[in-house]
Order: structure tokens, then sequence, then C-alpha cells
């Protein structure tokens, strides 16, 4: 039983594209890495040597708060419309305010529950 192969170039296209991709993607990770290796003059007017490499990663426990931040800036961006429109809307859009206010606040508790809020 023969296998026609004009079923296979589709599989045979992905596969080129993916291996040229990851090729790509090689090529410009090493052009454009930084050198690892410690710095060999002192920085501009510092009277210490420097601790870590100065393109160093944060680490990963500054994100979440970093979301809960904006979580909290978002909602001043909405709060500040809602003065102006909440005279004229009337009791709606203060029942809205805080049906939003209170998903803010569960999304709080959560992130407080899962530790965001813990610095060490």
């Amino acid at each position: 039983m023969e296998v026609p192969l004009a079923g296979y170039a589709g599989l045979a296209a992905l596969l080129l594209t993916v291996i040229v991709g990851v090729a790509a993607a090689q090529l410009v990770s090493r052009s454009t890495a930084v050198d690892s290796k410690a710095l060999l003059s002192l920085p501009f007017l510092s009277g210490s040597m420097p601790q870590e490499h100065a393109l160093s990663r944060f680490h990963a426990r500054w994100y979440p708060m970093t979301l809960v931040f904006l979580a909290f800036d978002v909602e001043m961006l909405f709060m500040y419309p809602w003065v102006e429109v909440v005279a004229t809307v009337g009791l709606s859009a203060v029942v809205e305010m805080f049906i939003f206010l209170g998903v803010l606040l569960i999304a709080v508790v959560w992130a407080w529950r899962e530790g965001a809020f813990r610095w060490v």
C-alpha cells in the first residue's frame, strides 16, 4: 500500500518553519547576549565594588505585587470618570462601583492568601 506524499507537505513545512525559527532565535540570542563577566572597573563616583551585574533580573516575588499595584492603578482610572457619571446616573452607578470594589477586594484577599505580599 502506497502512502501519498502530498499529505505530509504541511507537516514538512511546519517542521521546516520550526527549525528555521529555533535557529533564528539562537542566532539572535547569541548576537545580543550580555557578557556575564564581572565589571573590571568601578562605577563612576562610587566607592564600592558592584555586588551584581548591572542587568541582573528581579526576583520573581516582585511580579505579583506589581500586578496588584497595576490592578489598583486601573481601579483609579475607572473611579475618576465615575465621579462625574454618578451625578447623572444615580444609585445604579454607586451599586456598580461597589460591586467593582468588591471584586478587587476579593482579588486582594486571594493574593494575600497566596502569599503575594510576603517579602521574605
